[in-house]
């Protein structure tokens, strides 16, 4: 209920002001007369109902844009306040407006207007103190506690609204970057799924499209290796399916079996699988480790994996007829060296800069730390040399 109340007086900011000072405007409305003949007129000026009626008026009415314009509410009533002492009209329960606006001071502008507020606020008080009588100390003491109390309550209601401003622009903020950092891992989880689709279909469609060559040349001559040449792409189309299926199944929910959606990433052991997919291709690939093998996170046995396939699929894609292909893996002490290096004709070929897979192949070492550079072989053919620190979280 509390919370359906803030929110409607929220947005009916003018309706709330108006009935927060209407009893103010009830006291001095029925008082009107009382306060008009209660004082001798020898010793106050006398202007009777029709004259206080106007002061009252002029003293209240702006009382209703003290939340939007406090400062000029302020000295609009102080100034009427000061005229009212000036002609040596008697005070009215209407010149209590001056407490109110310097509420509206205290609680809505900065400190040194809400000083300056309270000082102007006391000087209008003894003022009205020195006009009653020439004792005014004590008198003057007693209403400057009720004064300095509502100042104290504009400054703790200025204090707890600002405090609460923060937090709402904290929380507010908070979310912003929480948003903002959803949106950050989104579009990296986008690039890595992209990443791994371009090796995933780079590879095995180029295995795919060498085999499918092969059985077209071979498919009068010799039925047996066309026959061969049609499982080798079966399985690498099956291969490929499986390992795309895994890959869009991240961005599905609730989707596919478990078995399929968590199923282990390819690493350092399946390079053997791997040379033996492109040996059956007809590309032939040594591979040679050197060092000691180290147990090595999920993570770097990926990037080591793509970064191998990704320089054979290269050299299967551009190293022409009879190219023979070498892996070189070598484990440090701190680092795997990974050397891919081919015969073909990569040396004469001109380095294409827009292509994904070099992007790649650099992006998954970056990852961990490491470089990759690629380019001709000196004695002909192209290499790739990748350096990956080992065990470097991300």
């Amino acid at each position: 209920m509390f919370g359906r109340l803030r929110a409607w007086s929220r947005r009916h900011t003018k309706l709330v002001d108006v009935l927060t000072v209407s009893p103010l405007w009830l006291l001095s409305l029925l008082t009107l007369e009382v306060y008009a003949n209660a004082y001798p007129r020898d010793h106050f000026t006398h202007i009777g109902v029709a004259g206080l009626l106007p002061l009252t008026v002029a003293l209240l009415l702006p009382l209703t844009w003290r939340r939007s314009r406090p400062r000029e509410v302020f000295a609009i009533v102080a100034l009427i306040c000061f005229g009212q002492w000036l002609a040596n009209i008697t005070i009215a329960p209407a010149n209590l407006a001056v407490l109110v606006a310097m509420y509206g001071v205290a609680a809505r502008c900065t400190t040194a207007w809400a000083v300056a507020a309270a000082l102007v606020a006391e000087l209008g008080l003894l003022l009205a103190m020195l006009q009653w009588g020439n004792e005014v100390t004590q008198p003057f003491l007693s209403s400057s506690v009720f004064v300095v109390t509502i100042w104290i309550t504009g400054i703790y209601s200025n204090t707890r609204r600002r405090y609460v401003d923060s937090l709402v622009e904290r929380a507010e903020r908070a979310e912003l970057e929480r948003d903002q950092q959803a949106r950050i891992a989104a579009a990296a989880e986008r690039a890595r799924i992209a990443r791994e689709l371009h090796d995933v279909v780079a590879h095995n469609v180029s295995v795919m499209v060498v085999q499918a060559d092969g059985a077209a040349y071979a498919l009068d001559s010799d039925p047996e290796q066309t026959r061969h040449a049609l499982r080798t792409i079966s399985g690498t189309g099956r291969q490929a399916l499986a390992e795309m299926r895994r890959l869009v199944g991240v961005l599905r929910q609730n989707a596919g079996s478990p078995a399929e959606e968590y199923a282990p990433q390819p690493g350092v052991a399946q390079l053997g699988e791997l040379v033996r997919q492109l040996r059956d291709s007809g590309l032939p690939v040594e591979i040679e480790v050197s060092g000691t093998p180290r147990d090595l996170p999920e993570g770097e046995q990926l990037a080591i994996y793509r970064i191998v396939q990704e320089a054979l699929t290269n050299t299967l894609k551009h190293g022409g007829p009879d190219v023979r292909s070498r892996v070189e893996i070598t484990y440090g002490a701190g680092e795997a060296v990974l050397r891919i290096v081919d015969d073909g004709r990569g040396a004469a070929a001109p380095r294409a800069e827009g292509g994904h897979g070099l992007i790649g192949m650099r992006e998954r070492a970056s990852m961990y730390g490491g470089s990759v550079e690629a380019g001709p072989h000196p004695g002909g053919g192209f290499q790739v040399v990748a350096r990956i620190p080992l065990g470097v979280p991300v």
